[in-house]
């Protein structure tokens, strides 16, 4: 195979991996968003009500980013996975309640607001950190 068509071949296949993402991420965020909304009608404090929505999604994430979006379900992985989990937690509350003081949205409203920024970049941070390509060492 050429330089040129290997390219092509793993642009598509980077590709191909980001949309199976976007996929398992709407179930993901799905399960989570509804965990959180559930907690935050019961009258559970927004920040306690995303920590339990996170801890309660991050198996469930694990298995549906390792094994369908980036193709590598491996336990050893799930230290990283958590940490990363963590990271994106920090921010996105950090972030939820930036939009809340800003705006006049609800907690619910101002989640699905920070959603926006917080899937991409849990994409790219997963990438980066987790699930690397097998050939990056």
């Amino acid at each position: 195979m050429t330089e040129v068509a290997q390219e092509r071949a793993a642009r598509a296949s980077r590709f191909a991996e980001f949309l199976r993402f976007g996929v398992a991420g709407v179930a993901n965020t799905a399960f989570g968003f509804g965990a959180y909304s559930a907690l935050v009608l019961l009258g559970i404090p927004v920040s306690v009500s995303l920590l339990v929505a996170t801890v309660i999604g991050i198996l469930f994430n694990f298995l549906t980013f390792g094994a369908f979006a980036f193709r590598q379900l491996d336990l050893r992985r799930l230290p990283r996975f958590l940490l990363a989990y963590t990271v994106v937690y920090l921010v996105n509350l950090a972030l939820l309640d930036t939009v809340r003081s800003a705006s006049s949205l609800g907690p619910i409203a101002s989640q699905l607001a920070c959603l926006l920024v917080i899937a991409p970049a849990a994409y790219f941070l997963l990438r980066a950190t987790v699930f690397r390509m097998r050939d990056d060492g």
